[in-house]
């Protein structure tokens, strides 16, 4: 009975101690980037954790009120651990995005309704885990897209309303078939009003001969 309750104790023991360390360890790694955290906070960015079961962070503008320029991306650059970052609706430029160049852990970027343009998708170029990026009502071209095919993580890539013409996405398509790149959508509205029109002039015709 006494060596169980021992055994019992000991386990507890040793539970608490490894509890204590990952919630030291966790205490600790914030630490390092507070006042970067801080600052992208006092600049309207939203910093947060993906998942409770990692250190992974999304650093998220888009709901922000405030007017964001490049400066603030030298903050951006300095929070650790960050794969998603959404810079939608911003004033950031090509000059913005060579500063946050070296942020290679990036999975996600979001850069729609931005005035990024060509110049600045080059500095991506070692951002090779990157898979989803969104380029909608950006200055892109289809020069622009040249800079995309070296990036062997690249899954998606939307450039709705941006300068992208439908020959440079299937040249595009060509060179990189892995990846997924959404243009404008195509409605075939227009025919199926005029086929519309077509069967409800038929249906006429055919009611008048049948009065007479």
């Amino acid at each position: 009975m006494k060596l169980t309750r021992i055994c019992t104790c000991l386990s507890v023991l040793f539970l608490f101690c490894v509890s204590s360390n990952t919630f030291a360890q966790e205490k600790k790694e914030p630490a390092k980037d507070a006042a970067a955290v801080k600052a992208v906070s006092d600049a309207g960015g939203r910093v947060s954790r993906i998942s409770a079961a990692g250190p992974e962070k999304e650093i998220n503008f888009s709901l922000s009120s405030k007017k964001v320029g490049d400066a603030v991306l030298a903050h951006v650059a300095k929070v650790e651990k960050v794969i998603w970052l959404n810079l939608r609706g911003t004033e950031i430029t090509d000059n913005g995005l060579a500063t946050i160049a070296g942020m290679t852990n990036l999975e996600r970027l979001h850069l729609e309704k931005t005035k990024i343009g060509d110049a600045g998708l080059k500095h991506l170029a070692k951002m090779q885990k990157l898979s989803y990026l969104n380029l909608y009502g950006s200055q892109v071209t289809d020069a622009g897209l040249e800079h995309l095919k070296a990036l062997k993580g690249l899954k998606k890539v939307y450039v709705w309303q941006s300068k992208v013409t439908e020959d440079g996405i299937k040249k595009f398509k060509a060179a990189a078939p892995k990846v997924q790149i959404v243009g404008a959508l195509k409605l075939n509205v227009p025919k199926v009003i005029k086929d519309g029109k077509k069967k409800d002039g038929k249906k006429k015709a055919d009611a008048k001969k049948k009065k007479k």
